[in-house]
């Protein structure tokens, strides 16, 4: 059995990164070992210009592995291939309590769904989605569906909503 997911689901500036950001604060605050994974639509790079493993991957190399005594990251070249599929990105982390993922909004995991009123886009995707389990919101929903509203600053509240919709066990 692999870890407990969870995602945050949202368009474009709805808070997605700032929720992720707090929970994972606040989860690895109660004691848990708290991975993440982040879909982004847009190429983008983790290198900089001109370091050496930049100029090992503009050399062609498949992976890029950087190490030093405190972290280490692996790059992978997808190189025209497809993108890899989210099972396995998440057959690559280590261990842990909790994965919880910022975007992928059409994967079958159990959501909570980021709405702000600034957002571009505002339509909401519960009605279509039926892994959402809660909306974070910084305005009133009218319509909710049947699904738990929370603040989208919340923080306390969206960590044990979270620690209740994954199963996870308290170790405080």
């Amino acid at each position: 059995m692999g870890p407990k997911i969870l995602g945050i689901a949202g368009w474009k500036n709805s808070g997605k990164t700032g929720l992720a950001v707090r929970l994972v604060a606040e989860l690895t605050r109660r004691g848990y070992r708290v991975s993440t994974i982040k879909h982004a639509h847009h190429d983008f790079d983790i290198d900089k210009v001109g370091a050496d493993s930049f100029r090992h991957r503009e050399a062609g190399a498949h992976e890029v592995a950087i190490v030093s005594g405190t972290r280490f990251a692996i790059m992978h070249e997808l190189r025209g291939a497809a993108e890899p599929a989210f099972d396995e990105i998440l057959a690559r982390l280590a261990p842990c309590d909790l994965v919880l993922i910022e975007g992928y909004k059409r994967e079958p995991v159990p959501k909570i769904e980021a709405r702000r009123r600034d957002a571009r886009n505002r339509e909401p995707l519960a009605p279509t989605d039926p892994f959402i389990r809660a909306i974070a919101t910084d305005h009133p929903v009218e319509d909710a569906g049947g699904l738990p509203v929370f603040d989208l600053d919340d923080t306390q509240a969206l960590a044990d909503f979270a620690e209740q919709v994954t199963g996870l066990t308290p170790t405080r």
